[in-house]
């Protein structure tokens, strides 16, 4: 089969998934000239993507060197959104704890300026922090936003729920790209893929500007995101589990242990609460794999763990590279 569709010069993609993964891939690709369709089993307000925190933060993710690239470059196009006044992304100063002298973390040189927090900024308990901005995606305000781009580039969105990736050798396709997640486990059988169940809390926002985060806490992960409405406090990171109740024990002990890093939290109301499964792998798989058997190019970008949006738009020009450049992966 021809590199490119029967239209000269105009390849025909099927993304599969529409978390931020498959439709950043997708705008990404009908910007290059593609033809672009996005199917998904669900509606984006079902998606991992929309009940994510959405802070720009590599968070159990890999390979660290891909991630340090793919996530510079995410970083750069959601700070040129925030400024664009893009719906629901700002940059928000961000204040990280350490109860140690925190070093130089691998993710500092990606941001641009950190500087030691004062000890002013500090809650009590804590000895070191370090301040920076980093950009903030509200999901309820931007992956709609993200659906419109496709739209307005004449890409299609359609619900459908596949079991194999055959399903979509349906003879539109010159190449498909496998933005699944944690689907990938049956849809390509693979079993590296597993669930990182995260929970998060909803309360109502005092005034609070500033993200706090303590990735160490000895209770667990603590941070607290504020929005425009809301603050998100979370959260869990909790490998191989696949059950998406609410544990209200596991409520009240990430309000406990925010409240702590933001005392301002103290008279905060809580009006909601969400658990998602998050799509962990040992590292992103972000590569081409052989033809199927109808000749269709196939490239995979999943198991972005806790950083889809982190790395969202440098995995989907890694994507777009492969496609219609034949970079390596």
């Amino acid at each position: 089969m021809a590199e490119t569709s029967r239209n000269y010069g105009v390849m025909r993609v099927t993304v599969l998934g529409a978390g931020v993964i498959g439709l950043t891939t997708a705008i990404t690709l009908l910007d290059a000239g593609c033809d672009v369709r996005v199917v998904t089993a669900t509606s984006i307000e079902e998606t991992t993507s929309y009940l994510a925190a959405a802070v720009w933060f590599p968070t159990h993710v890999g390979p660290p060197a891909k991630v340090a690239i793919w996530g510079r470059r995410t970083l750069e196009v959601l700070a040129d959104q925030a400024r664009d006044l893009v719906p629901g992304v700002v940059m928000r100063e961000s204040l990280a704890l350490y109860r140690e002298p925190p070093g130089q973390p691998y993710w500092a040189a990606l941001v641009g300026r950190v500087r030691e927090a004062t000890a002013a900024e500090l809650p009590p308990t804590y000895s070191y922090g370090l301040r920076f901005a980093v950009p903030l995606a509200e999901m309820p305000l931007y992956l709609p936003w993200l659906v419109e781009q496709v739209e307005e580039r004449g890409g299609e969105i359609h619900v459908r729920r596949v079991s194999s990736l055959s399903e979509l050798s349906d003879g539109w396709a010159d190449a498909l790209v496998n933005c699944s997640g944690l689907g990938a486990r049956d849809l390509v059988g693979d079993l590296s893929v597993y669930p990182v169940r995260g929970q998060i809390v909803r309360v109502t926002n005092p005034g609070l500007t500033l993200s706090v985060r303590d990735e160490h806490h000895p209770a667990g992960r603590a941070y607290v995101h504020p929005r425009t409405n809301d603050c998100i406090l979370g959260g869990t990171l909790e490998e191989d589990r696949w059950d998406t109740e609410v544990d209200p024990e596991a409520a009240r002990a990430i309000t406990a242990r925010c409240t702590e890093i933001v005392p301002a939290l103290a008279d905060a109301e809580v009006i909601g609460h969400a658990v998602g499964l998050r799509p962990g792998r040992p590292e992103v798989r972000l590569e081409e794999s052989p033809r199927d058997s109808a000749g269709i190019r196939i490239v995979h970008n999943y198991g972005h763990g806790g950083a889809g949006v982190t790395l969202s738009w440098g995995c989907a020009e890694h994507v777009m590279q492969i496609l219609l450049h034949r970079a390596g992966s």
